[in-house]
């Protein structure tokens, strides 16, 4: 990534290039990322494509202004934190649901080294840590997200725990971003996929979050007060305009 796009990704993000690469700056990045970047697989319901290669990827969100899901938000947002100087590898994450770990590659997730150690950092996993989390403390980590827990398992790994929930098992091992393409295809096509039996597009904001589910929108805040309500047909695109900042020709629909 040059100089320009790394300019035009951090006001993509609202914010200013760090003075240095440390964690108080790396901690300041992710919150405004989380902030600016919805979480969505709007691409899988509207038939486009997915290329898990860095300018495709930065032509969407940056370019588009539009979101994604793990391997695209955490894949771009790499190369940005390469670029202001940080030291960056991809791990791949299998997510706990109902019925134990999900498929390999299931997940991508970032491990940044600082002089302080090393520091997990996932802009790509819907609610989650809204700050980097020490990957070398077995200690509780308490931030607006939640509380956070790493915890190595026998064979090396290591789970990420909030409030006491497993959340995804990581592996230490480095990855490339093309490792994950076998990952993404299965998340888009197959029917196992949470990603293509639902359709999402959610946001941190200053004051809680919002998320459009198929056309339920939830607007919550910091202390757990919902509005929840169904859009009806026309007002679906002026709401991803709103509170996303996505502009979209038409309205995405679940794939059957």
């Amino acid at each position: 990534m040059d100089v320009v796009t790394a300019d035009a990704y951090l006001r993509r993000i609202a914010t200013v290039r760090p003075a240095a690469p440390d964690a108080e700056a790396l901690c300041a990045l992710q919150l405004s990322h989380l902030r600016a970047v919805p979480f969505e697989n709007l691409a899988i319901h509207l038939g486009e494509e997915i290329v898990l290669e860095e300018q495709p990827l930065l032509d969407k969100i940056v370019g588009a202004r539009r979101g994604g899901f793990c391997y695209e938000l955490n894949g771009a947002f790499a190369a940005l934190l390469r670029t202001l100087g940080y030291e960056v590898e991809l791990l791949s994450a299998r997510v706990c649901g109902p019925d134990g770990l999900g498929i390999p590659y299931d997940h991508l997730a970032l491990r940044v080294h600082l002089p302080t150690g090393p520091w997990l950092v996932d802009v790509g996993f819907g609610r989650n840590s809204h700050h980097p989390l020490r990957l070398d403390s077995a200690e509780d980590q308490e931030n607006p997200g939640g509380v956070f827990r790493i915890a190595e398992t026998p064979q090396g790994d290591l789970d990420v725990y909030r409030n006491g929930e497993p959340q995804y098992r990581l592996e230490q091992r480095p990855c490339e971003l093309r490792d994950f393409e076998a990952g993404c295809w299965w998340q888009r096509t197959s029917p196992k996929s949470l990603f293509r039996r639902s359709l999402v597009c959610s946001q941190l904001t200053e004051t809680g979050r919002v998320t459009l589910s198929g056309r339920t929108l939830v607007i919550s805040d910091a202390d757990g007060a919902r509005e929840e309500r169904v859009l009806d047909a026309a007002e679906i695109l002026p709401a991803y305009r709103t509170h996303f900042g996505i502009e979209l020709e038409r309205e995405p629909v679940l794939v059957s």
